[in-house]
């Protein structure tokens, strides 16, 4: 049997890894457009390689899988977190396990990662060829598949997509013209602008805990936020800009948002805490006092954002500056005007649509023998290293799949 992989990304690789090893007999080709394998894995985690997540805390696959929980939670029976973690160690990769729960190789080197997937295909004979871009795809009789390469065509008994997220819409073109449904590709997984000079000159700051949310809708999400030179980034923002990339994508990315800059989900207590402050230093100026551990510069922007002095003694405040403060520690309101790209990598929700897959095997429903796995599949996730358990969870499937 002769199988071919298109794309040669975390999915791909795992998947002919995986095919390869239980079936050494069949034929497996890795077809990579690129110069090099694995360029999004090179990125991965500021160039460490945040290749999976303990999922500590995680209670409902929801949460961090805004797009194919479902379809996750079924092929977890099979292959999750667990697995990948005892199949790199199993393949020589030290891993070591951070205290937000990401999992990261011990070497701290994403090449680590590269170099174990890349020995071991070779080492069970797939054929990798990058710079080989395929350019038509036709099923021919008796379920075989035509591959039109840019110098040739090659035949396959088996193929898998595994190319990633496309962004534009058009690299999925040729899948929808196989008559596949296609879930409109848009952007996830990025950083807000926000056009407040007052708030850029902050840029540095980070507020460990916070709650983010969108007015008007359910969407919220909560953890550290980063201010940048541009409006905001950080874990919070990423998870928030996940979970509604359809509906920032549908508003042109112009949309306010709130921020809890307590991290405290009840009011009263915040309300409770300043009363408290001010009875107890009622002399002291506002500035000099700072509650909920927020940076002293952070502090200083919300007494002045709330109308009232820096140098304002809290027994001087009153109850309508208290209201006040309060409501700008837990309710500050701005507009995000546009995204910004996060780092190198980028995320994009979309693609296969789920209803045309097997969800045990990932093959295709309209065409036999064809497969996906990977982010060409509707399924993404905030960030975390849950994007890159996808990839291995769909790529072990497909592959186990895919030579039976």
């Amino acid at each position: 049997m002769k199988i071919a992989i298109i794309g040669g990304g975390a999915a791909g690789f795992f998947a002919a890894i995986t095919v390869k090893s239980l079936h050494p007999e069949t034929d497996v080709y890795i077809l990579e457009k690129a110069n090099k394998v694995l360029a999004k894995v090179g990125v991965s985690g500021g160039g460490r390689c945040n290749l999976t997540n303990s999922f500590e805390g995680v209670t409902d696959l929801k949460q961090v899988y805004p797009r194919g929980h479902k379809l996750m939670k079924r092929l977890f029976k099979s292959f999750n977190e667990r697995n990948s973690y005892e199949w790199f160690e199993a393949h020589g990769v030290r891993l070591v396990i951070q205290d937000d729960h990401c999992v990261f190789p011990q070497s701290q080197d994403s090449q680590s990662i590269i170099d174990c997937l890349v020995n071991e295909a070779h080492r069970l004979g797939v054929r990798i060829l990058p710079r080989h871009e395929v350019k038509g795809i036709i099923q021919q009789p008796h379920d075989q598949w035509l591959l039109t390469l840019t110098d040739k065509q090659m035949a396959f008994d088996r193929i898998a997509i595994t190319t990633g997220g496309a962004p534009r819409g058009k690299g999925l073109e040729y899948l929808s013209a196989l008559g596949h449904q296609i879930e409109s590709p848009v952007p996830s997984l990025f950083t807000f602008n926000i056009n407040d000079k007052s708030l850029r000159q902050l840029m540095g700051t980070v507020v460990t805990n916070t709650i983010v949310q969108m007015p008007g809708t359910k969407f919220r999400s909560s953890g550290s936020l980063l201010i940048t030179h541009w409006g905001m980034s950080g874990p919070a923002i990423l998870k928030l800009s996940s979970h509604a990339a359809r509906h920032l994508a549908e508003h042109q990315y112009q949309v306010p948002i709130a921020v809890n800059w307590t991290g405290c989900t009840n009011n009263s207590d915040v309300q409770t805490l300043l009363t408290e402050l001010a009875c107890q230093h009622a002399q002291k100026q506002l500035s000099t006092i700072t509650p909920f551990q927020l940076p002293s510069r952070l502090w200083q922007f919300i007494i002045e954002r709330a109308g009232l002095s820096v140098e304002k003694k809290w027994g001087e405040m009153g109850k309508k500056g208290l209201n006040k403060l309060v409501e700008t520690l837990v309710n500050d309101h701005y507009d995000i005007n546009g995204k910004g790209a996060f780092k190198e990598e980028f995320v994009t929700c979309g693609g296969i649509a789920l209803s045309n897959v097997n969800l045990n095997t990932l093959e295709s429903k309209i065409c036999p023998h064809l497969f996906f796995a990977g982010e060409v599949l509707d399924i993404d996730a905030v960030t975390g290293g849950f994007n890159l358990q996808a990839a291995w969870t769909t790529g072990y499937t497909v592959g186990r799949s895919i030579g039976e």
